[in-house]
């Protein structure tokens, strides 16, 4: 079980971190990169490769044209969640650029700047097949209500 969590660009870090809090807490295993399908090419080669042997879930983090996510999913047969960044336009184009993939390509997207609901997507489908994230996602759900 390991997820790996790529961003476009150094200024993506704050929504990374977003999400990293999350998998810290889950305790689930992870790696990020940092890869451009603009800058970097051929780096998304490798990094969907790895993907493919290393790991179960993607977070892809991206703005602006926000063409990261729907790179790696195209090069990948496991699960890829689009994280749109607000860096123009309000995120609109980053969120567009992630939803409007063309059909047999999924992938999938939450809101703009919501690196914390992608790594809890991820483990929502990691907890399909183990019982500790699927038991801490429960125990994360009563406390926000809690909270509320």
């Amino acid at each position: 079980m390991k997820v790996l969590v790529a961003m476009g660009s150094k200024s993506d870090r704050k929504i990374l971190d977003k999400a990293v809090k999350i998998l810290d807490e889950f305790e689930i295993p992870y790696e990020f990169e940092l890869v451009s399908s603009h800058r970097t090419p051929d780096k998304v080669d490798v990094v969907a490769e790895r993907i493919e042997k290393e790991f179960d879930v993607c977070i892809a983090i991206a703005g602006l044209s926000a063409a990261l996510p729907g790179d790696i999913a195209a090069r990948t047969t496991k699960p890829v969640i689009g994280c749109p960044v607000d860096v123009k336009l309000g995120g609109l184009d980053a969120l567009y650029s992630i939803v409007q993939m063309p059909p047999g390509t999924p992938l999938a997207c939450v809101g703009i700047d919501r690196g914390e609901n992608a790594a809890l997507l991820a483990a929502s489908i990691l907890s399909i097949s183990n019982m500790q994230v699927r038991q801490k996602i429960l125990e994360y759900r009563k406390k926000r209500r809690e909270e509320y």
